[in-house]
């Protein structure tokens, strides 16, 4: 190779993200919220693959949405020529994997999920190529109480997490009759007005019609809004079903607007839907969306199984979190120790296994080409690593088989203390000391004993 010729650099797919070492706790504070939230309701995880094939997504989400027509990346097997698409979404795969393990056999099951979906399509704020979902299944419960539970999940979600500004839209879609009488209707008044048709909205006039109800064409909206609302042709069970939902949430005091354009995106929805929504990301206001698919676990091929869920888009709401000016500072430890000599050194490795023995996190001061070994320099990177307690171990320490423990971390106007330790008595004295500091702030203890 020419010494003078440049090496093209290898970027990263568009639409498909690093999640950088600067962001990581604030997706460790959401996950962590996440899995408390949903295990204080029973929920247990499941884990499916990121690949499946391709008919188990344009069975369920329907052959004429988005998601199958313009935004799955799916491909050709080249071992043995399956079609396989990486999942735009996880309730197909979830309903798959308990149908093929036989879940609901002992009764009915409440599951979650966390991970990466895959839809091309334009990256923009919060919504990318590669996104992650988190979401919630509850397979086997017919009544409107699960319905309410899950939104009242969600609710306690966003209070732990400190978000305010998101709202919640309900709607119910009926049945497939139901749907049926008003999709007649439907048609017939949208080809009253076929000259306000968009595109996309004419190609679905008579496959889809109901997803023109959930068109964010401006200049489609006053018609759409005077179109025959599906909660009209509601018979007594769907509206009793919806009105038990409601019923719930008012109780608990849940704010909702009912929003009768409400559909969602997928076909395999029936009787209750809702999103919730925020006017804080722009044009991607959706942050989480659900509602009931009694009809997809038969559409699989199992018995008639009523179920229930929701899926929420994290990137989205880490941005709210971002927004509410809550600072998610990168600690890396709760120790960084720093060493001057070769004996101190290995001396270090020693201190530093015992700490972690002790429930601490430690960073070990390695030396780089960037940075020199010197005392201040080391210091600055103790502080810069968010540590609470910088351990110093040099020459003089080890001629005392002592360690120098120093406070990083003291409120504004104190000084900084420092202490001389034992080597023994090191990791119970941080450990007491960062107890203590847990009763009073939250910030900077990583301890887990």
């Amino acid at each position: 190779m020419s010494e003078n010729k440049k090496i093209e650099k290898i970027v990263g797919v568009k639409g498909m993200n690093d999640i950088l070492p600067a962001d990581a706790p604030l997706w460790e504070l959401f996950e962590n919220t996440v899995h408390s939230v949903l295990k204080s309701y029973g929920f247990q995880q499941i884990r499916t693959p990121i690949v499946e094939p391709t008919a188990l997504f344009s069975r369920g989400l329907g052959e004429v949405t988005d998601i199958v027509e313009k935004e799955m990346y799916s491909f050709t097997d080249s071992m043995n020529g399956d079609n396989l698409t990486l999942r735009p979404e996880n309730t197909a795969s979830v309903v798959r994997a308990a149908l093929e393990h036989n879940l609901t056999y002992d009764g009915p099951k409440r599951l979650w999920y966390a991970g990466p979906m895959f839809r091309h399509e334009r990256p923009q704020r919060g919504r990318y190529r590669q996104f992650h979902q988190v979401g919630a299944e509850a397979l086997g419960f017919t009544g409107p109480d699960i319905d309410a539970e899950l939104i009242m999940m969600c609710q306690r979600l966003w209070d732990d997490l400190g978000l305010e500004d998101i709202r919640l839209e309900l709607n119910s879609i009926g049945n497939a009759e139901e749907r049926s009488k008003h999709r007649t209707d439907l048609i017939a008044y949208f080809e009253q007005h076929k000259e306000l048709l968009d595109t996309d909205a004419q190609r679905r006039l008579h496959s889809n019609p109901l997803r023109i109800l959930d068109t964010k064409n401006p200049t489609m909206q006053d018609m759409v809004n005077a179109a025959p609302k599906l909660l009209d042709y509601l018979g007594e069970e769907s509206r009793a079903h919806f009105e038990g939902v409601q019923k719930i949430l008012n109780h608990n005091n849940i704010p909702f607007t009912i929003n009768p354009r409400l559909v969602r995106g997928m076909d395999y929805y029936n009787r209750t839907v809702f999103e919730w929504v925020t006017d804080q990301l722009g044009s991607q206001g959706t942050v989480c969306g659900g509602g009931r698919y009694d009809p997809l676990i038969e559409m699989f091929g199992g018995k008639p199984t009523p179920a229930c869920g929701f899926a929420m888009g994290v990137e989205r709401l880490l941005e709210l979190m971002k927004a509410s000016g809550e600072q998610y500072a990168p600690n890396q430890c709760d120790v960084y120790l720093v060493h001057q000599g070769e004996a101190a050194q290995l001396q270090s490795f020693v201190m530093a296994e015992r700490l972690r023995g002790a429930g601490l996190d430690v960073v070990l001061h390695c030396a780089s080409a960037s940075a020199g070994g010197s005392f201040k320099s080391q210091m600055k990177k103790a502080d810069a690593s968010g540590a609470a307690f910088a351990v110093i171990i040099g020459e003089d320490e080890m001629a005392n088989a002592t360690a120098t423990v120093k406070s990083l971390r003291a409120e504004e106007g104190e000084s900084s203390q420092q202490v001389t330790i034992p080597f023994d008595g090191v990791p119970d004295y941080v450990v007491d000391q960062i107890v203590g500091d847990h009763d009073h702030d939250h910030d900077h203890v990583h301890y887990h004993p």
